[in-house]
């Protein structure tokens, strides 16, 4: 399975984006699947994620801003941007694997699949 990340951009603080990240040649059936971001001069940092039994997770940073919804097909996971901020400029990058632990959900290094980012510029 490819993925292909979508819909970064420039927004005023307080506004809203909508990512997407597609599933090529397979689902996310079966998977976790995340997003991360890198902030300049940073390192990549959960932002939130949902497992195939559609239960969600979120960075503190991000919750009550943030969902990350799944179509029923399963090919595609969103990331849906509320009430966003300056500090929240980053390179978003979305992440797939079906071998997640619910401990190791936040890490990085877990995911084997990963789509190209899409950069996302919050001014205030």
């Amino acid at each position: 399975v490819q993925l292909q990340a979508s819909g970064g951009g420039l927004v005023q603080a307080g506004g809203s984006l909508r990512l997407s990240c597609a599933a090529s040649g397979g689902t996310f059936n079966r998977q976790t699947t995340a997003w991360f971001r890198q902030p300049p001069g940073k390192e990549r940092e959960f932002v939130a994620a949902i497992r195939w039994n559609g239960y969600t997770y979120y960075a503190d940073s991000v919750k009550g801003r943030f969902t990350i919804p799944r179509d029923n097909a399963k090919t595609t996971v969103s990331l849906l941007m509320n009430s966003l901020r300056p500090e929240d400029t980053a390179v978003y990058y979305c992440a797939a694997d079906p071998s997640i632990i619910l401990s190791s959900i936040q890490m990085a290094q877990q995911y084997d699949n990963w789509g190209q980012g899409t950069q996302v510029t919050v001014s205030s």
